[in-house]
């Protein structure tokens, strides 16, 4: 605090007190006995402000200024009463009261410009009041103020470092965020202080804006400036890769994750920055053979990884492990050989994880639940990313509605939450007894609460796609953990069932799995439809004629397999006057040449290929389905909701069945539908049917019918009968786990 008089400390007491107007009246009769103290002013006009009279304040100021012309008197008076200002926006801050703190500095900017510490602190409260945008940062000219200081010794580097973390963790500002993170790090590369940190804030916000606001894009070109500082760090090449894939920018995604590989040294590095070029590639489409060598390095690096069985310099590297045999699948329908090698990745990360999390290991795998009652009501407790728009979630949600309310007590852990998501996550919420959200670093408070929570089975439903799962299932803070739907299973030995039936996986299936596969009597799945909007694709639109022969492929490009797509070729060079509807996330352009190319060997005229854009919904997307004959299903990775979504609207499906869970799941689906027609067990018969059902307009109605009849009894569409084998399942699990007690 500024030293003060008697007199200005007893008037500054009852603005302490919050007594402004006393406060006022007090200066008002000092300036009167001692007009030329100009504190007295400052202190006056700081009255005012706190009570709203912002015209008057200035003006009481502009008189305790006066008329002189002596520049030096001009800036002392200037530097004292910005000293006053400070000293109340501080007061204010730890009060608690942001909106009287920022119209004191709000004034600061204004008689001191150049004080660039009260201008990030008047940033820092925009942002906590929620009034930041574009609109403000043009009125306050904040930025051509930032732009235009010379020294920026002069700026705390720590609170350069909160303002972009707390700026990043608002809404993203469309034209004017990027510029505030360039002079932002321009101040700490020059300045050279607090680098590291500033480089994490940034990283760990980017992920909030892809996830949490859906902004991909944006979150690309604040990481690009980091490039800046540090243009060979993998933590940044990373989620700039990946952020650049999933705003559809291929060509930037892929050259960043080969920048990447060539900045890795360590083995464990090399695995996961292998991971982020082949996901670049495969969402691309087009580079088949680049992702076909990406692959088989990858199987070499981790075969390596696995018979070294080091231990991992930090545990971050660990975590990446967990994803880096995703694609897999999508390659090669091998489970014998890729699902041990699964399994040897999977207890590397294991080994490794309990090092690194001796204590909590300690503190929560060998807790017990409160209650051991075999007829108690279950707390069941679903874990996911993806309890919203998204696959998982239009799957899932007939559990959460059909759930047994007497028997079960319904818990959701909802980890990264969206922000556009039209309310489906929101429904998960409130049709749960008990829901919690979790940021991307939160894994120690989820854990927690599921052991808080006492929970008796915990739900997977992310495996493999998402890292954060796994850890946390690696830990085993539940009794009893499964895994359910969204992937295939991840290889833990902390997991203790796979759910599936008697059709997703091949009788001998247990011989490669760690987990214990549990098999429900018909389907591993179940749903009771799904909404259908009306349609905004027309066959006259797509140059298509009435009686033509339509083929739909709705995959993204993940699951676009060269080989496979060959047959799909095949099949429309057999049909007379057909056509193939292509539509998935991939590069339009890489798409085209793909096809193309598949086209020109085979003979088929390429304007027989319509490349649809992705729909603006996904009832949309249903709606549109209705334009197809016969849908396509891609191998070696089927379709999963996409098939539910084409059986539900009563269309012939062609599949291909496998050895792999990926491969298979089209196949338990269409029989659980209630038709066989369509089911391929080789390449030849997979053409057969493709070429039969395109011809053959009475059997695609004798399909249609049958799909139509099973609606009424077929186990794939009770989701109610389904939520009771799967609590029937739970409840098993349950006994068994209480009779092991006792062992």
């Amino acid at each position: 605090m500024m030293n003060l008089s008697e007199k200005i400390q007893e008037g500054y007491q009852y603005i302490i007190e919050g007594n402004y107007q006393k406060a006022a009246s007090y200066f008002e009769q000092v300036i009167e006995t001692e007009p030329k103290v100009k504190i007295n002013y400052w202190y006056l006009g700081l009255c005012l402000i706190l009570q709203g009279e912002e015209e008057e304040a200035t003006l009481t100021w502009f008189l305790g200024m006066g008329d002189t012309d002596d520049e030096a008197q001009i800036d002392l008076l200037t530097l004292e009463l910005s000293q006053v200002l400070e000293q109340e926006a501080e007061r204010q801050e730890q009060l608690e009261e942001k909106k009287l703190a920022w119209i004191v500095r709000q004034h600061l900017i204004n008689i001191n410009p150049t004080n660039i510490n009260n201008l990030f602190s008047s940033i820092r409260l925009a942002v906590a009041l929620e009034i930041l945008d574009d609109e403000y940062l043009e009125a306050s000219n904040i930025i051509i103020i930032l732009e235009s200081i010379s020294d920026y010794n002069q700026i705390d580097s720590n609170l350069v470092v909160k303002v972009t973390q707390e700026i990043l963790e608002f809404t993203p500002l469309e034209k004017h965020g990027v510029d505030l993170i360039k002079i932002f790090t321009h101040i700490i590369k020059t300045q050279g202080k607090n680098i590291n940190e500033f480089i994490y804030a940034i990283i760990a916000s980017s992920v909030k804006i892809m996830s949490f606001f859906s902004r991909h894009s944006y979150a690309a070109k604040i990481l690009e400036v980091l490039l800046s500082i540090a243009p060979d760090k993998p933590e940044i090449l990373i989620p700039l890769s990946t952020a650049y894939q999933n705003a559809c920018e291929y060509l930037e995604g892929i050259e960043t994750a080969k920048n990447l590989i060539l900045c890795c040294e360590s083995l464990p590095q090399k695995v996961f920055a292998n991971h982020v070029l082949i996901r670049a590639l495969m969402s691309s489409t087009g580079y088949w053979d680049e992702a076909c060598e990406a692959i088989n390095r990858q199987k070499e690096l981790i075969s390596a990884l696995v018979e070294e069985s080091p231990i991992i310099e930090h545990d971050l590297f660990v975590s990446r492990l967990f994803t880096s045999m995703f694609f897999f699948p999508y390659f090669q329908d091998q489970p014998e050989i890729i699902r041990p090698l699964q399994n040897g990745l999977m207890n590397l990360c294991l080994k490794n994880l309990e090092i690194y999390n001796h204590n909590a290991i300690n503190k929560y795998r060998s807790s017990q639940p409160i209650n051991r009652e075999k007829n108690k009501v279950l707390k069941i407790a679903y874990m996911s990313s993806c309890l919203r728009q998204h696959s998982v979630g239009w799957i899932s949600r007939w559990l959460f509605t059909h759930h047994n309310r007497e028997e079960f007590k319904i818990y959701s852990y909802i980890i990264r939450p969206t922000l556009n998501d039209n309310g489906l996550q929101e429904w998960f919420i409130e049709q749960s007894d008990h829901s919690s959200s979790f940021s991307s670093n939160d894994k120690r408070e989820l854990i927690e609460q599921i052991q808080k929570d006492d929970i008796d089975i915990l739900i997977d439903l992310d495996s493999m796609t998402f890292d954060y799962a796994t850890e946390v299932l690696a830990i085993k803070p539940a009794p009893i953990q499964v895994t359910w739907l969204g992937w295939d299973a991840a290889g833990l030995a902390t997991i203790d069932y796979f759910i599936a039936d008697d059709y997703v996986l091949p009788e001998n299936a247990q011989d490669y799995y760690q987990e214990k596969i549990w098999r429900l009597p018909k389907t591993y799945v179940a749903v009771d439809g799904f909404e259908i909007d009306v349609p905004t694709l027309r066959r006259e639109e797509l140059e298509i004629p009435d009686d033509a022969i339509i083929y739909f492929v709705t995959q993204s490009g993940y699951k676009r397999h060269l080989e496979h797509s060959k047959l799909q070729v095949k099949i429309l060079r057999q049909v007379p006057n057909s056509y193939l509807l292509i539509k998935g996330y991939a590069d339009e352009e890489a798409t085209q040449k793909f096809y193309g190319e598949i086209a020109e060997v085979q003979g088929v005229d390429i304007n027989r290929f319509k490349f649809l854009p992705i729909m603006a919904t996904e009832s949309i997307h249903r709606a549109n389905l209705g334009l197809a004959d016969v849908v396509l299903d891609t191998f070696p990775y089927n379709g999963a909701t996409t098939t539910l979504e084409t059986l539900w609207r009563e269309i012939p499906l062609v599949t291909k069945v496998g050895q792999q869970f990926a491969a298979r799941n089209s196949y338990t689906m269409m029989i659980n539908a209630g038709i066989t027609e369509g089911i391929a067990w080789s390449d030849e018969e997979y053409v057969e049917w493709g070429v039969r059902l395109g011809k053959d307009e009475n059997l695609r109605t004798e399909v249609a019918w049958k799909l139509k009849q099973g609606k009424k009894n077929a186990p794939l569409w009770n989701g109610k009968q389904f939520t009771r084998e799967m609590e029937n399942a739970y409840r098993q699990m349950w006994g068994i786990y209480v009779d092991s007690l006792h062992e």
